[in-house]
């Protein structure tokens, strides 16, 4: 099966994208966040697509997105913070390198900020968050080939972890 050497699954806050970074670097591949696709196929942020056309276009992006980086990236992925929920979704992640970056709440809460535009947290963002995780994380348990926690971590040490969880390093 070729695609990602590593694909990372999490919730907002978890930093798949800057560990995703730091993982590229050290493997010498490329970098790819679904998300930054979907922003440049609709052209226009995510946020402004929950708005403007709600949220099940912004899954059908999503869905579109991930298959195409599961088949296109060689490199490192991140998933944005829902792509688990779509069944199809979690089936092509099935025997892949996912690694699920656990996150406390308060650490989220942090790195997200209160104001940042995530339109999925935009009310009450730790109810909001708790209630997304209690759905969210046995998806990410059931795609997961290694789980790594990042509480208490730098990137960089969430970077080995995933490294050595995936014995590439």
């Amino acid at each position: 099966m070729g695609g990602p050497v590593v694909v990372l699954v999490g919730p907002p806050g978890a930093g798949k994208s800057t560990v995703g970074r730091l993982l590229a670097d050290h493997l010498g591949t490329g970098f790819r966040d679904t998300d930054d696709d979907i922003v440049a196929t609709a052209g226009k942020p995510i946020a402004d697509i929950f708005v403007d056309d709600g949220e099940p276009h912004f899954r059908e992006l999503e869905k579109a997105a991930v298959a195409s980086a599961l088949t296109d990236h060689q490199g490192v992925l991140a998933l944005g913070g829902g792509a688990v929920m779509a069944e199809p979704t979690r089936a092509l992640l099935k025997g892949r390198p996912v690694v699920y970056l656990e996150v406390a709440l308060a650490d989220a809460v942090k790195r997200v900020g209160l104001d940042a535009p995530r339109p999925l947290l935009a009310v009450n963002p730790r109810q909001q968050w708790r209630e997304l995780m209690e759905r969210r994380r046995p998806l990410y348990l059931e795609v997961a080939a290694a789980v790594v926690t990042t509480e208490g971590r730098t990137p960089e040490q969430v970077a080995a972890a995933v490294l050595e969880s995936l014995e590439l390093n």
